[in-house]
């Protein structure tokens, strides 16, 4: 369907202007093509070829309507007018369409090549195709294994174009979800979850949940959409209490970022101790206290004791017991570890100590080691990312995290960072996250901190995000051919993160506090009790 005619250059060397009606209703955010000869290379050697050249629309304005004297009168309508002074009402409106050049696909590359030439005015400009657009967007056959349904095109009529993601793409090249609190961000992350479960995909999946928002996944069993020739996802839940750090586990630098405040002959001391200790599996806070020196002070001495027994007695070291990795990870499981009963620094301690062990074990797997306990790639989600790597690099997991998203796509590990505050996590963990899922963000910092860990978004797109509603994206970045937006699908499982009904809530403890318990008698009528109202004979 032609859409408009183009008028001439627009602005920069990429962009293209075209007039159109205002019946054609063309949103930003759309895709549009014009044909156009290309040279190419093909079997038989370098040729000119028509092609069809996509563009996505940038902006518009009107360029022709009604005078403001026909608006004069809230009352009258501009046409009523304009047929009052015999002036036709059909065509008077037109749009000036500004649209950005993304190329056409070569199907030999998988991707869009950019001729970098605008087109000619007069050229005409057609709306893209549905079913055009759903095998150029993304390089992925929504049938094929391996193919994520998360939603619909956001410009189109509810099922015209639906939009898959290629999960060995994101898994490999990392994933960030970042959205404004409501905006729908762990439900998406939910809605990649279940496609991740589903029998095409049996992935190893594993999600460190702070909040607890994650445990309504478990109802993925027994679904048949999850189900087939005798597969049915297993989803793990993990609390607090079944998340235990072997002391042994940890590291020199681990130990030292959960004492409080050591001296620096206490930090001596403790190194001294440290790496006096034999390789042992098990370990207890005495272990180490037994290795200090007798050369130390006394004091010093006195002082470190407090801080290891404070430090180690916590309920998330043990000496013996740990998370056994074969238990949270393998195919066709999701495991989600509910860590709402912790505080910060052992959150971070957990994920620390995780993922440093999941790294070890999938780099002796891709070095042949066939004792290796995780001989399958993984993928980790992490929700309120900016907790695990903070912009201002205090916590413990921020390093391991990092090794991870700069390394791990070459052993088997992919990461998808979750938050709501871009801005608060650091730069280079955001940049490693090489394909986004972007929703509605209203703060100028957290939108500044997007422009510089994403690359591949225009200016035309970030200027969508603040008037995003929940449930729309911006999806960009290694997994898509060429940023869209979208809406994305409605969870099979029920959403776990809903917000209080804060008045049905305080009705109900109302009640329950000013009903009395039945069989309950006033105390005046208790047996022995004195009613000091009557007078006494």
């Amino acid at each position: 369907m032609t859409v408009g005619i183009v008028s001439g250059p627009g602005e920069t060397a990429n962009e293209f202007v075209f007039v159109t009606p205002d019946s054609t209703e063309i949103k930003t955010g759309e895709f549009v093509y014009y044909r156009s000869k290309v040279t190419v290379e093909t079997e038989e050697g370098v040729v000119e070829e028509y092609r069809d050249i996509y563009a996505r629309v940038t902006g518009r304005e009107q360029e022709r309507g009604y005078p403001n004297q026909f608006m004069a009168n809230p009352d009258v309508a501009p046409d009523a007018v304009a047929s009052k002074l015999g002036i036709a009402s059909e065509g008077v409106d037109l749009y000036r369409v500004t649209a950005s050049i993304i190329g056409y696909f070569d199907r030999q590359m998988g991707d869009f090549a950019n001729p970098r030439v605008v087109p000619n005015p007069g050229k005409e400009v057609r709306m893209a195709d549905a079913d055009e657009l759903e095998s150029v967007l993304t390089d992925v056959d929504p049938a094929s294994e391996g193919s994520a349904h998360i939603g619909e095109l956001l410009h189109r009529d509810p099922g015209e174009v639906d939009v898959h993601l290629p999960v060995d793409s994101f898994a490999a090249t990392h994933l960030s979800i970042l959205a404004s609190t409501g905006s729908g961000k762990s439900y998406t992350a939910s809605v990649l979850i279940e496609e991740m479960m589903k029998p095409d995909s049996r992935a190893a999946v594993l999600v460190l949940d702070p909040h607890g928002e994650y445990g309504t996944l478990q109802q993925m069993q027994g679904i048949d959409e999850f189900e087939s020739g005798g597969y049915s996802p297993d989803v793990e839940i993990k609390g607090s209490d079944d998340l235990k750090i072997r002391i042994s586990e940890l590291s020199f630098t681990d130990l030292m970022s959960v004492l409080s405040n050591p001296s620096d002959a206490q930090e001596a001391a403790l190194r001294g101790a440290w790496n006096s200790l034999d390789d042992e599996i098990y370990l207890s806070a005495q272990n180490i206290i037994d290795q200090i020196g007798d050369d130390v002070n006394d004091s010093v001495v006195d002082a470190l004791k407090w801080r290891l027994r404070s430090a180690l007695g916590r309920d998330v070291f043990d000496e013996s017991q740990n998370v056994p990795l074969t238990d949270i990870l393998a195919p066709g499981q999701c495991s989600v570890l509910q860590m709402d009963g912790m505080g910060l620094i052992d959150q971070r301690m957990i994920a620390t100590v995780l993922l440093r062990r999941i790294n070890e074990e999938r780099m002796l797997h891709e070095k042949g080691d066939e004792d290796s306990d995780l001989d399958f790639p993984v993928f980790i989600l992490l929700e309120e990312g900016h907790r695990f790597a903070p912009a201002d690099g205090e916590a413990r997991s921020r390093g391991i995290l990092s090794t991870i998203l700069s390394e791990g796509r070459k052993f088997g590990i992919g990461v998808g960072i979750i938050s709501q505050r871009p801005s608060k996590i650091d730069d280079d963990v955001l940049s490693q996250c090489k394909s986004q899922v972007i929703m509605e963000i209203q703060n100028p910092n957290d939108q500044d901190a997007v422009k510089r860990g994403v690359e591949d978004v225009g200016e035309d797109l970030l200027s969508e995000l603040p008037g995003l509603t929940p449930g729309q994206a911006v999806i960009a970045g290694d997994t898509v051919n060429t940023p869209f937006m979208a809406d994305i699908r409605a969870r099979t499982t029920s959403h776990g993160a809903e917000s209080l009904d804060a008045t049905e809530e305080w009705s109900k403890a109302w009640q329950q506090r000013n009903s009395e318990p039945e069989g309950r008698r006033d105390a005046d009528d208790e047996e022995g009790i004195q009613n000091r109202d009557i007078p006494l004979d």
